[in-house]
């Protein structure tokens, strides 16, 4: 083995194990940081048209940090002052009913009504007492929430702490990317080993990738807000805009998505205006989703990407199983990728027939 050979085994074997080194550095803040690209990116037309204003990538940089920090501040403040006075409203409501005698006319309720009559009629016949169990029940439940809440306080204290210091880290993050992504673009860019070609595909491919996934989660969400919305509104929820709001950030959630707002908002109806409002609202909202979801939703990302409806699919299902809630960006993105090396492989290295004799 000549020398020049040994110095390139040693080269390549020292950068691997400098590269995993560096790995097990950054891996700690790798969920922040590929926010603040997936940030970066969304945000970059917007500093190109910004700069030829201002003329300096720097202060243009500035406003958008700014901007996108007071664009989640600001709303996350908002948010937290109506929940503390929708769960001071919900205690003032509670409390009146018990004051009242609410939860003795619900018993009385129940204790007339023909389904739990038989229900208590089952259990009485192995010694339980309904009557009974449910005030002894409530006040164990009670006593386990107190407990729970107790238990979680350090828990919720250490995970806002931790939050912030995300958030922190994909603000900073955020604006270098801005004010120097491009040179960290095309230096990446000229380190990949592929004929100029070839990168232009590979990396076309994924700004259209991750640009048609974010331009079709921000436009179902937008109108599942909007279209729930009108529902909250026809059907007579109160603080209906509120709760479109909520819900168009819901459709954001790799779980659950707007279900966690519009089903409490059905039960809510069912409880104070009857079953067939909440029916109704229910039947919407099934049908807004389902439409939103499972057409409109393909067509806005398989427009950029070029991908199959079912490649699509795995890629996100995939990318949510294997990275959290960053998946929704980084499976697609990874599919789409491969799909371009596999094109540059079978022009590169691949014989047609023909080629071949």
């Amino acid at each position: 083995m000549d020398r020049e050979r040994i110095i390139q085994l040693f080269f390549f074997g020292f950068l691997a194990v400098v590269a995993y080194e560096l790995f097990v550095l950054i891996e700690p803040f790798l969920v922040p940081v590929a926010w603040a690209i997936l940030l970066a990116f969304v945000a970059h037309p917007a500093l190109i048209a910004l700069d030829r204003l201002v003329h300096r990538r720097s202060l243009s940089a500035v406003i958008l940090t700014i901007a996108i920090a007071l664009g989640v501040i600001l709303p996350a403040i908002w948010l937290s002052g109506r929940l503390v006075n929708e769960a001071h409203t919900l205690y003032t409501q509670v409390s009146g009913m018990v004051d009242d005698g609410g939860l003795s006319q619900a018993r009385d309720w129940a204790s007339h009504s023909e389904f739990i009559a038989a229900i208590n009629r089952r259990l009485g016949s192995h010694g339980i007492k309904l009557e009974e169990e449910i005030p002894k029940r409530a006040v164990q439940a009670a006593q386990v929430a107190s407990e729970y809440v107790a238990r979680s306080l350090t828990s919720a204290a250490r995970n806002v702490v931790v939050a912030v210091l995300d958030f922190g880290i994909i603000l900073m993050t955020f604006f270098y990317l801005l004010r120097d992504g491009e040179g960290y673009f095309r230096g990446l860019r000229d380190l990949t080993p592929l004929h100029e070609e070839d990168k232009a595909a590979v990396y076309q491919t994924l700004s259209a990738t991750l640009s048609a996934v974010m331009r079709g989660m921000m436009l179902t969400a937008l109108l599942q807000g909007v279209l729930i919305g009108l529902g909250y509104l026809l059907s007579g929820v109160p603080y209906w805009a509120f709760l479109a709001i909520l819900t168009a950030g819901g459709g954001l959630l790799p779980i659950g998505g707007t279900a966690v707002i519009w089903v409490p908002a059905t039960l809510y109806l069912a409880y104070t205006a009857g079953l067939a409002h909440a029916v109704t609202l229910f039947i919407w909202c099934v049908i807004c989703v389902a439409v939103i979801d499972n057409f409109l939703k393909p067509l806005a990302m398989r427009g950029g990407t070029g991908l199959p409806t079912l490649a699509l699919f795995f890629g996100i299902a995939g990318g949510l199983e294997a990275y959290g809630p960053i998946g929704l960006f980084l499976g697609p993105a990874i599919v789409s990728v491969f799909a371009a090396l596999l094109r540059v492989y079978r022009k590169t290295y691949g014989n047609t027939p023909d080629e071949a004799a």
